[in-house]
């Protein structure tokens, strides 16, 4: 999938999916078993992988905060009070700290976890390569302008995706992923989504709209939760 590529990106690193194996072979499973306990965040930690590759790469430039010269990404229009899950990456971030110190890099804990989280929740699985470096800067007006935003119209919108090589079929699996996640967080049964007939109805309802609005490129698509 193209889009799982494009959720690889590092900037000028090369990655393979063993790169801890001889120097932290138990990062998975810490990552596995800490996401294991927050399966209602998988709609969050895809979202916020999603958002952190749109700025500057998978480079966990989302997670700085405001200091000297760093303007946070945070604070962006997207982010701003919607952006969650940093709490669950602390949380495998302090474990791995403990069996392997300074090894496995922010980038990459968000990485397996999106995709754990998935995977846990009943979603797709795929190959995470890994190797990421945690970036040293911030880019709010990359957050603000890169990002899709739920006030864009569905042409500005996927014109970003484009220019991140992602094309609709990207767009609306993202966006079905995201809604069907967000829609299962209170659910009763948080470990495992099984695709129920509301589940299934959701992510017809997003293909429909998606599909519909390519006709409609001056409409918004606020209702997204992109």
């Amino acid at each position: 999938m193209v889009l799982i590529s494009i959720l690889a990106i590092a900037n000028g690193s090369y990655l393979y999916p063993q790169f801890y194996d001889r120097s932290c072979p138990q990062a998975k499973d810490i990552v596995r078993s800490v996401v294991a306990k927050e399966a209602r965040m998988a709609a969050s930690l895809l979202r916020l992988q999603f958002h952190d590759c749109f700025v500057k790469g998978c480079d966990a430039s989302i997670f700085l905060d405001n200091s000297g010269s760093i303007i946070s990404e945070k604070g962006s229009v997207p982010n701003r009070n919607s952006a969650r899950g940093f709490e669950v990456v602390d949380q495998i971030k302090a474990a791995l700290e403990k069996a392997c110190p300074q090894t496995v890099s922010c980038a990459d804990i968000l990485a397996l976890a999106a995709r754990d989280s998935t995977v846990i929740t009943g979603g797709p699985s795929w190959e995470v390569p890994l190797g990421r470096r945690d970036s040293l800067g911030a880019s709010f007006s990359g957050s603000n302008q890169n990002i899709p935003a739920p006030n864009n119209t569905f042409q500005t919108i996927l014109t970003k995706f484009k220019l991140k090589g992602l094309d609709i079929v990207d767009f609306v699996a993202l966006s079905g992923l995201i809604e069907i996640f967000w829609n299962s967080r209170n659910t009763k049964s948080p470990a495992r989504l099984s695709l129920s007939p509301g589940s299934h109805c959701m992510f017809l309802l997003v293909l429909v709209v998606c599909f519909y609005l390519i006709g409609l490129q001056g409409e918004q698509i606020s209702h997204l939760q992109i």
